[in-house]
This record gives C-alpha cells, structure tokens and sequence, in this order.
C-alpha cells in the first residue's frame, strides 16, 4: 500500500508550513470521497505530515474505517471503548502533545463539529498557529466555529480545492526496515509496561507512531518486509513478530519474551 503521507523533517524558514489533520470520524465519516477531499485542502495549507482518524472499532460504523486506514497512509487510532467520550478524549490528549512537541504543526485540521474540542483551538491559537475545522452541515457547534481561524463545511471544499486522484508522488511514504520496526514495536511495550498502561493493539501502535527513535513509523503499511512487500495491516505485523518468538500475545496483549 502507498500513501499521502511526506517524510518528516524539521522545518525552516523557507519551508511550507507543516500541517496535520486530526479526524474525529464518529462525527465526520470517514469515506474515500472525504479522504481525498480533505488530503487536496490540506495540501493547499502547506505540506502535509500526518493525517489521525479516531474511531471505534466497537461500532458498527466504523468498520469502513478499520479496513481501509492503512490503505491511505493514515494513522488509525481506535478507541474501542464504550464510554461516549473516549475517542474524543484521546484525540484531545494526542493534539495536544503534538503543538507541544518537537515538530508542531504551523496547521492543524480538526474534521468534527463537536464543540467540546473548542479548548483545542484556543491552545492551537494562543501558540500562534493556525487552527481550522471542517465539519458537517448540521452537525457543529457554533462555540466550536466561533473560535477557529477559518471554518468550512465540507460540501465547501470542491469549490476551493481542485480534487484528483492521489498521484504516486502524492502519496509516497518513507518506509522503515522490518528490524527497526521490531525494535520499535519492543520500545512501545517496555513503554507502555513502565506506565502502567496496558499492550493492547491500538495502545502499542500509537506509541509508536509517536516515537522520536523511529520517526518513519506511519503505520503498518509502512514496514517493509526484507523481500521488499509490506504489512497491509498492523496485526499481521505483530503476528509476524510473534511468529519469531521476539513477542506472545496473551488475551490480545502483547508480552516481551
């Protein structure tokens, strides 16, 4: 699989500014028309670096969104958790230790209408970024749309944008070798250990997607195998890694060995 994601690098002053998109998809569905529509914008904002879409796999919804993430170069993160507010609240927390962490976005896209996110755009603005949302007609808050630097409803971006297929070159990904995806996986185990937090799939896969050691981690998609292929899902990656016996999944934990 190929993606849209460019590499990460550190930005200068000559440089477009970076942009992320943080995509709530409980609230915004997550489709292939949405993805491109808000992949061309993003462009348009300056150079794109990471794209999260938070969603459910618990509901039945979200089943689109779990099979065909990776398909896009985007980082699934999956919050199967009953209460209402978890996906939210986890896109929250990884908004925030991005604009405060060693490569924070000049822009940052927050696809949701839901106005319990308005203290996110005041701290994206209070840093002296760009904060835009893009949501829904009929399903945003105006708290939420008073706050942001631009808003737009959705069905506004073909006017703005001139939507295309996602070229190669569009969506060419740096890859990461299998050994320092391995290394990386073992990293967010002794990590997630050392707070407490459990090895579940989607808690290990975003540690690692946030890992300073192993910036080109993007996604299973993303690990090259050494005959060249790669992982289409990120499960298949785990299994190959217990498979060497370098992990053991016990009650869909992940365990050092």
């Amino acid at each position: 699989m190929t993606s849209i994601i460019v590499p990460s690098q550190t930005k200068t002053n000559n440089q477009e500014p970076l942009v992320s998109i943080y995509w709530d998809s409980q609230n915004v569905p997550f489709t292939e028309k949405n993805a491109k529509l808000l992949v061309s914008f993003a462009n348009f904002q300056g150079r794109l670096i990471s794209v999260k879409v938070y969603y459910n796999s618990k509901c039945i919804n979200m089943a689109y969104a779990k099979e065909n993430l990776e398909k896009f170069g985007f980082v699934g993160v999956d919050v199967p958790c009953p209460l209402k507010n978890s996906a939210d609240n986890q896109l929250m927390a990884d908004y925030l230790e991005d604009i405060h962490g060693n490569q924070p976005p000049d822009v940052a896209i927050l696809v949701s209408g839901d106005g319990d996110f308005k203290k996110l755009v005041l701290n994206q603005k209070k840093l002296g970024k760009k904060a835009i949302v893009v949501a829904r007609r009929g399903n945003v808050k105006l708290v939420l749309k008073s706050v942001a630097d631009k808003f737009y409803f959705l069905d506004e971006l073909p006017n703005l944008v001139s939507v295309k297929p996602l070229s190669k070159e569009d969506r060419v990904l740096p890859y990461i070798n299998y050994d320092d995806a391995v290394d990386c996986l073992i990293e967010a185990i002794k990590t997630a250990l050392s707070k407490g937090k459990r090895t579940t799939y989607s808690i290990i896969a975003s540690l690692m997607s946030h890992s300073q050691r192993f910036p080109d981690y993007k996604g299973g998609s993303t690990i090259c195998k050494p005959d060249g292929t790669k992982f289409t899902r990120f499960k298949k990656f785990v299994a190959a890694v217990e498979k060497e016996g370098k992990i053991k999944l016990q009650n869909e934990e992940m365990l050092l060995v």
